[in-house]
């Protein structure tokens, strides 16, 4: 047995189980029906690494009871992936906030004793108004219930892509991927999967830092959203060019954009693009930066700082679980927390409608570009204790009893920030913690 880093306590987004007890659905479901978060089998409570025996059989019990205790639908929601923790195996599950609240346990129904939510460590029973409320707002125009402009639809493409991967879609593929409505007509996950859909997707390329100079305008689409993407990525991947410098005896090469965010970029924004009025995401290129727009904004209830998290939230769970069905997309969250080991929340503006990712170019002189210029941080919030550049020693003083991922939320930066900059702060003698890991709190000591 061995204990975790001590900033690893249970939180509003963690949970710590030493084993799957009968208490499991109850925080999946809390998770589902609030912004997400991950439950770790084979760690007790008290952060202490015990390990688990037999992890296939246990990921194994996880998916049968997610599928058969919990009603909403949860497929493509939810990853199971074992981990090592200090030598033992543990398994960890991600789970994205559910797109059909409130989630509940089928054998209590929609009730409080059957629906939970989460209020930062704890697991609470909803109230009725609460459920209704959550009901309520139920999205009415999911892709699954929108029937397709067109019903003469093929999928010889989307057969071709899953056999690729060792798999087969059958005679019912149909109705095992929600592609059919209520009525048994094709739906608007269909047509956009299907071969000869109407959704294009427009790459324009600008001689200048602005759009009055176009010199390159590609339309891809007309086909399945899989292709489209792997298309846009290929014609991307060539204009993010790579930068040598050869200084005898060293090569230096960097390209215009960090390959690994471009791609996750290029990624979300086909998965988490709000289709229901056919609108596509547009890729502009011009001298000095990528832009990427998708439709939609944000979810309902998701922030800035949750995004940047690696909360995932997906918009079109059908979308999301074809993408990993074809290995486009890894664990949840995991596409965001690369892109934020390289570039800073800045990249992100959010409107309204819309979500736009910027990516300035780099240059052999400079390190990563990873904004505007005009908006750069000067000081590094990591590593720099002394200044605490984003005045968390304030925050402390005014809510002690909060943890990383709550300040985080209140500073609208990452919980991975907040957490080194606990520890640098810590070690440099400026804070203490004091009590227990789940119900403890800050002090300032200088």
């Amino acid at each position: 047995m061995s204990k975790l880093d001590e900033l690893d306590f249970e939180n509003s987004h963690t949970e710590y189980k030493r084993c799957l007890n009968d208490r499991f659905e109850s925080a999946v479901i809390a998770f589902l029906n609030s912004s997400g978060g991950k439950i770790y089998i084979g760690i007790d409570n008290d952060s202490s690494v015990y390990g688990i025996e037999n992890p296939d059989e246990i990921q194994r019990q996880i998916a049968d009871r997610i599928k058969n205790n919990i009603r909403g639908e949860c497929l493509g929601l939810y990853d199971i992936v074992p981990e090592k923790r200090d030598g033992k195996t543990v398994i960890k599950l991600i789970i994205s906030s559910g797109t059909e609240k409130p989630y509940y346990l089928k054998e209590k129904g929609m009730t409080s004793e059957g629906c939970f939510i989460r209020n930062g460590s704890r697991i609470e029973n909803m109230t009725s108004a609460m459920i209704e409320k959550a009901f309520a707002r139920r999205t009415r125009t999911s892709l699954s219930v929108i029937k397709s402009p067109r019903q003469d639809l093929r999928f010889e493409q989307l057969q071709i892509y899953y056999q690729t991967h060792g798999k087969k879609l059958n005679d019912q593929f149909a109705s095992s991927l929600n592609f059919l409505t209520e009525e048994g007509k094709y739906n608007l996950n269909a047509f956009l999967f299907a071969d000869n859909n109407d959704i294009t997707i427009k790459v324009a390329k600008f001689a200048g830092t602005d759009k009055t100079q176009l010199i390159e305008n590609e339309e891809f689409g007309f086909c399945s959203i899989i292709k489209a993407c792997k298309d846009v990525l290929d014609k991307l991947n060539v204009e993010n060019r790579t930068l040598a410098r050869v200084t005898y005896p060293f090569r230096q090469e960097k390209r215009l954009v960090e390959a690994d965010s471009l791609r996750e970029a290029v990624i979300n924004a086909f998965v988490h693009n709000d289709y229901s009025d056919l609108m596509s995401p547009t890729f502009y290129i011009f001298s000095d930066r990528l832009e990427i727009v998708s439709y939609g904004g944000l979810i309902d209830g998701m922030s800035k700082a949750e995004l940047v998290s690696g909360l995932s939230r997906p918009r079109n769970r059908e979308v999301m679980r074809v993408f990993k069905d074809v290995d486009l997309v890894e664990q949840l969250g995991t596409g965001m927390n690369k892109m934020m080991e390289a570039y800073s929340p800045n990249i992100f503006t959010i409107y309204p409608n819309f979500l736009k990712v910027v990516f300035y170019f780099r240059t052999l002189d400079s390190d990563t570009e990873m904004e505007n210029p005009s908006q750069r941080i000067t000081s590094d919030p990591i590593n720099d204790p002394i200044n605490d550049p984003i005045n968390l020693i304030d925050l402390i003083k005014e809510n002690p009893y909060a943890n990383y991922e709550e300040y985080a939320r209140m500073l609208e930066v990452s919980p991975a920030t907040v957490k080194r900059q606990l520890g640098a702060l810590k070690k440099s003698g400026k804070i203490k913690r004091e009590g227990a890991k789940k119900n403890g709190h800050w002090e300032i000591l200088k």
